[in-house]
């Protein structure tokens, strides 16, 4: 069988343009799943917003990183690509971070030229480090490959505080010392989209908003029209997160409501019911491991009567309910 680096290349290398919606948590990764996408981005923001509740801005070492990336990987069957920032150092530094990312189930990670502690690609106050020295990490990243099909995507924070001009000479070093995928982040226009993926020898990943056209950043295109213009990979980084954000929130003010007024306050729009909970969780899936291994006596402890006509109502969801 091939391995998830291997399948994920094959994605990339396809003429269709690849659409990894980023995830952060269980809850996300099997929607996408359940949406039907072969892969995902997990979101280094989204992990460090939702594990810390603090931003972007290098909070987030290593070892969180891997745990996060290790329970998506274990709760899904999706090609996932890691944030491995800027590698937590040097190229000695990445050399380290590859191999616990790549051991965490990936396909694929994504190293920055970022100075850290880094920051959003997207917030102002960028630093670069030289593009000598992130050479030397895209190089430490391949070897510390154990399998070789393993998508090493680099990244260049560039085109802000420096130019478009400085991110396309950069792409073509990082493709020159062996990234499979490159990407700058934050580019300004449609047209410095274009002419990046034009001007660099690797497939272009690109990162996308959802719902909200940005004028201080990257501006909202369609997919169609980012295939057009020759990239290979757009990811959806914020999407979900912001998503989540907003249904809390607009659950806490129907709440709110609710203890103001002294009212009952029904907003079935605002929540998923507890069975599609649950069957999104995989819990089909445990009830078919129950009746398989434990006993006649255990299951009717936990069951009763009512066990088989549980198993009856859930035979329909069980093929798909495990990973």
């Amino acid at each position: 069988m091939a391995s998830k680096g291997e399948r994920l290349r094959r994605l990339i290398e396809a003429p269709e343009i690849v659409v990894m919606p980023g995830v952060f948590d269980g809850f996300s990764a099997r929607l996408v799943q359940q949406a039907g996408f072969a892969s995902a981005l997990i979101s280094g923001a989204g992990l460090s917003e939702d594990r810390l509740g603090w931003p972007d801005v290098g909070l987030m070492g290593l070892a969180e990183n891997v745990e996060g990336c290790k329970v998506i990987a274990n709760c899904t069957d999706l090609l996932l690509v890691a944030d491995g920032d800027t590698g937590y150092g040097n190229a000695v530094n990445v050399y380290f971070t590859i191999k616990a990312l790549e051991r965490a189930g990936v396909a694929g990670v994504m190293i920055e030229d970022q100075v850290w502690p880094k920051r959003c690609g997207h917030m102002a106050g960028k630093e670069i480090i030289p593009a000598e020295e992130m050479v030397q990490k895209v190089r430490a990243a391949c070897d510390a490959r154990e399998d070789p099909n393993l998508v090493i995507k680099a990244r260049t924070d560039a085109a802000g505080p420096v130019g478009l001009d400085e991110a396309i000479r950069r792409g073509n070093l990082y493709a020159e010392a062996g990234a499979d995928l490159l990407f700058a982040d934050a580019l300004l226009s449609a047209d410095d989209i274009a002419r990046f993926c034009h001007s660099v020898p690797k497939p272009v990943a690109v990162n996308m908003g959802f719902g909200i056209r940005r004028r201080s950043t990257t501006p909202l295109l369609s997919v169609r029209e980012l295939q057009e213009m020759g990239v290979a990979v757009v990811e959806f980084p914020r999407m979900l997160t912001a998503a989540a954000i907003g249904g809390m929130m607009r659950a806490m003010e129907a709440f709110r409501e609710s203890l103001a007024t002294g009212r009952v306050v029904e907003r079935p729009e605002l929540l998923v019911s507890f069975e599609e909970l649950n069957n999104l969780m995989g819990f089909p899936w445990i009830q078919q491991l129950e009746r398989r291994y434990l006993t006649e006596a255990q299951l009717k402890a936990k069951y009763g009567r009512g066990e088989d006509a549980g198993a009856s109502r859930h035979d329909a969801a069980l093929a798909s309910g495990g990973n």
